[in-house]
């Protein structure tokens, strides 16, 4: 590895064994900040350290109880501090797009570090706004469903869902979604025909954009698996590790979905499209084969949650199911229940901002948060309690990450409205370079 990417590796699995990460852990259970691990270059100080594994083992700084034995006594054998400062000496020497994207990894690793050390009890507590912008490059703002809102009302009213009924609109909702519910015991079999389905649909209105490289790369290769009690309602596992006899890489991953997770299969299309094709898997899957061919850095190979890279991932996952028709907007979707399944689905990533901001910038309590979204985002009452709760009040997580997804949706949504799509989607996918939610604007500026 040349400097950049031995102190780029450092950071990143440093940052990610400090909040208890783990990347060459199969499960979602396991892994954290640093999403992969796939150049095949060797794992850096920071995860084999014989103190780092202790750490993990502990959780980190996200543990219940905090080994701060076992942190102090890796804080003082990897210079987590001295490693992104490397970053952002190399960022400053590469310059141009590549330098810029360095640049942006090094705002929020330095961000995270602060976060662990309040978390220690070590540092000042990070200001709101600073976590904010450090990931999602803008200032932090309440979500706005109203309209959204408006259009899931009409949608049920004229399928025979009547909103002004007792229980009004969020009853209408869950009775749709109760004729509609996804049997969590069948989820291979249809994951398997929704990713045929979605891969299809790629290959007619994706594929025909982008370098003809990118053509035989697998968009899907992914196993669903329902697992019990976790934490979040779905993890992809991105794992890129896997070869053929001769050396080229399967793009393999999984995905794991809470057993008990209250979903419609209009929603179910959604997340299989946001999480696989041509979401997440698609994108991380085109990266590893631009880092093989040589036209991606060695930062594409370990993608990083809390970044401003993320927030563009989570735009483009969720502009998947667009992407995937051909179409720019929810209202020229197909038929009316995939648009109502969108139009909730986007609704639940607004309620994600929503509990970020309430916990965070105005303070308020895990109850009055959850009622809010289940009122005004239409979310079920399972995702209610998990966003404003697990999710919307870690120090990290709801912080940095829970913004990620309604900023990323609506940046990528306005450039596939500003660009035609041979611009903006080879833009999208790295084809120029790897870019973030800040620097895909270096790439398409007029």
């Amino acid at each position: 590895m040349d400097a950049v990417a031995m102190y780029v590796a450092d950071a990143v699995l440093g940052i990610d064994t400090l909040w208890g990460g783990d990347v060459m852990c199969p499960s979602g259970t396991g892994r954290f900040i640093a999403d992969s691990w796939f150049s095949d270059e060797p794992l850096p100080a920071a995860y084999t350290h014989p103190s780092a594994a202790r750490v993990r083992e502990t959780g980190g700084v996200s543990g219940k109880t905090i080994d701060k034995d076992a942190v102090e006594a890796y804080l003082m054998a990897v210079d987590l501090p001295a490693a992104i400062s490397g970053v952002r000496a190399e960022a400053a020497k590469i310059g141009g797009l590549r330098g810029a994207n360095l640049d942006g990894l090094v705002v929020s690793l330095d961000v995270m570090w602060d976060l662990a050390m309040e978390v220690l009890g070590k540092g000042d507590p990070v200001p709101y706004p600073r976590a904010v912008e450090a990931s999602t490059a803008k200032a932090p703002e309440p979500s706005q469903p109203e309209e959204k809102r408006r259009r899931v009302s009409a949608l049920l009213d004229s399928s025979g869902y009547s909103t002004t009924t007792p229980g009004g609109l969020l009853a209408a909702v869950d009775a749709w979604r109760k004729e509609r519910v996804t049997p969590m015991a069948s989820v291979k079999a249809l994951g398997a025909a929704v990713i045929s389905h979605y891969n299809a649909l790629s290959s007619k209105n994706l594929i025909p954009f982008l370098p003809a490289e990118l053509a035989n790369v697998p968009r899907a290769n992914i196993e669903f698996q329902a697992i019990k009690d976790a934490w979040f309602s779905g993890s992809m596992n991105y794992i890129g590790r896997a070869r053929t006899a001769a050396g080229a890489p399967l793009y393999e991953a999984t995905y794991e979905i809470n057993a008990s997770l209250q979903i419609s299969y209009p929603e179910f299309e959604q997340l299989v499209s946001h999480e696989v094709v041509p979401g997440h898997v698609t994108t991380f899957a085109y990266l590893q084969d631009l880092y093989v061919r040589g036209k991606a850095g060695f930062e594409s190979t370990v993608l990083t949650m809390n970044t401003r890279a993320a927030t563009l991932f989570e735009g483009i996952a969720n502009n998947a199911i667009l992407i995937a028709y051909g179409v720019t907007s929810v209202d020229q979707l197909p038929d009316d229940d995939l648009q109502i399944g969108v139009l909730l689905s986007l609704l639940q990533d607004d309620a994600k901002n929503q509990s970020s901001y309430m916990t965070w910038g105005e303070g308020r309590e895990q109850a009055e948060v959850a009622k809010a979204l289940r009122r005004d985002f239409l979310v079920s009452e399972e995702r209610a309690g998990k966003l404003s709760g697990a999710w919307g009040r870690h120090p990290l997580l709801g912080r940095m990450y829970l913004p990620a997804y309604r900023a990323g949706t609506d940046k990528v949504a306005a450039l596939r409205s500003r660009y035609p799509a041979q611009r903006v989607l080879p833009a999208l996918y790295g084809c120029s370079g790897l870019v973030d939610i800040h620097t895909i604007d270096l790439v398409l500026k007029d």
